[in-house]
């Protein structure tokens, strides 16, 4: 009988369960993540007000509701947790499906500031990440800065402008609504170095934004002359081009009526972040035009756009997983269709499936076919890696080594206290933001009885 262990919840690591059980009927798989919740970036990035792609959940759901899968949150592996030795000690293959956790940053001077953060530690504010940072963003915030054109950076502007009305529905933290509808926020710049034409965001994202009550959107005419495809994206691939008709759309003089008005700038590299009071007030800008190759070139002209808060989307990076090789270049671990590679030789029993085996790319439906291949080749070699005996089980091993999971009926209690809390504040589930409250609801399901 295979046992394997996939680390990570999300929906790399739920797929991998998916095949391997559906691939071998007798596979026992044991989905590790270091929080007590599953699902990863389905629970804790896709926007509250995106109801339709959180959904997903319930797909992921019926994968660690499967009678040979077992949900095990609150297990850290690495140098905090179980060392990744220790589980291949304990299983005959594991699966690193941990994503890409670091932000790339812009490197330039003042991007410490107080005031200026990752999108993600803002995402990760309104979507009640444990280790989420406080709640101080939105103080004495005017004017936003958002320095990226991608679907992330389309979420947070997005979130920045949303009404009380529009948000108190979903599932966001009861203290990040608080501080949303209490903002004073009335300009939001979201801002690329290059051009329209070559922004990254989805039109359906875009087209959001339009659609915001009390809210004016604007794109710069003058950036967008510099691009030669934005009067005519008749030769843009089909995405590319419903962007930018989109974006044709906004270059008028906005409402004047509209009590928030967001600003798509274009051509735009940020320099220096300028502190203004002792926290971040304005961002620096060079001026780009087109190189003709595809990139930007500076021109030494500046430009100054006062922001109180600058949230950088400029992408994600791998993170080293503990006890793996790692490719810096990339930002992933070296592998052989999705077989760990240590020294170019292939490392028996480690596999890697997601972001860190192929890199920030695609969207959540991308991850299917990317862990159908690591659990090809997984299968491919169970024969040599069943002949090695294992624990019967490997959960009270680790309970030994002072491991006190969460299983699926602590998770269970979890969202019944969600669904109490929300009712108490006349909202649907309301999601627990601290590490002790999902920790207390967890422990209302008691000593529940292990699966498997």
């Amino acid at each position: 009988m295979l046992r394997v262990a996939v680390v990570g919840s999300g929906p790399s690591g739920c797929y991998t369960a998916q095949h391997l059980v559906q691939l071998d009927p007798g596979a026992r798989v044991d989905v590790l993540d270091r929080l007590p919740c599953p699902y990863g970036l389905v629970r804790y990035g896709v926007a509250p007000d995106h109801e339709k792609i959180k959904s997903l959940q319930n797909g992921l759901r019926t994968v660690l509701e499967h009678e040979r899968v077992r949900f095990l949150g609150r297990v850290p592996v690495g140098p905090d947790g179980v060392p990744a030795a220790r589980l291949r000690e304990l299983y005959h293959a594991v699966v690193f499906c941990v994503g890409a956790a670091a932000d790339r940053r812009l490197d330039v001077p003042g991007e410490d500031l107080p005031g200026s953060w990752s999108a993600t530690e803002f995402v990760s504010w309104y979507s009640a990440h444990p280790d989420a940072a406080g709640a101080g963003f939105l103080r004495g915030v005017r004017s936003a800065v958002v320095v990226g054109v991608g679907n992330v950076a389309v979420d947070v502007t997005r979130m920045l402008a949303r009404g009380t009305r529009e948000l108190r529905p979903t599932d966001m933290p009861h203290a990040a609504l608080t501080a949303l509808a209490a903002s004073g926020v009335t300009r939001i710049h979201m801002v690329g170095r290059r051009g329209p034409s070559q922004a990254r965001f989805t039109t359906k994202e875009l087209r959001e934004l339009g659609t915001l009550p009390d809210t004016a959107v604007q794109a710069d005419a003058d950036d967008a002359a510099l691009d030669p495809a934005f009067a005519d994206p008749s030769g843009l691939p089909p995405p590319r081009r419903r962007n930018v008709e989109v974006l044709r759309g906004w270059t008028a003089p906005p409402r004047p009526d509209a009590r928030r008005l967001i600003r798509l700038r274009f051509f735009l590299r940020p320099v220096e972040l300028l502190a203004r009071d002792g926290r971040v007030g304005a961002v620096r800008f060079e001026r780009t035009v087109p190189d003709g190759s595809g990139g930007v070139t500076g021109t030494g002209r500046f430009e100054d756009i006062e922001g109180q808060l600058v949230l950088r989307s400029v992408g994600y990076r791998g993170v080293p997983p503990a006890g793996l090789p790692f490719d810096a270049a990339t930002g992933t671990v070296p592998h052989l269709a999705g077989r760990v590679l240590r020294g170019g030789a292939v490392a028996p029993g480690e596999y890697v499936a997601g972001w860190i085996k192929r890199g920030p790319t695609g969207v959540i439906g991308t991850n299917r076919s990317c862990a159908k291949e690591t659990v090809t080749s997984l299968l491919e070699d169970a024969p040599s890696l069943t002949s090695r005996p294992l624990p019967a089980d490997p959960l009270p091993a680790l309970r030994a080594e002072g491991v006190d999971p969460v299983l699926w009926p602590g998770w269970q209690s979890i969202e019944r206290t969600e669904s109490r809390l929300g009712a108490s504040l006349g909202r649907g589930v309301v999601k627990l933001a601290d590490w002790p409250s999902l920790l207390a609801a967890a422990g209302e399901a008691g000593d529940a009885v292990t699966r498997l």
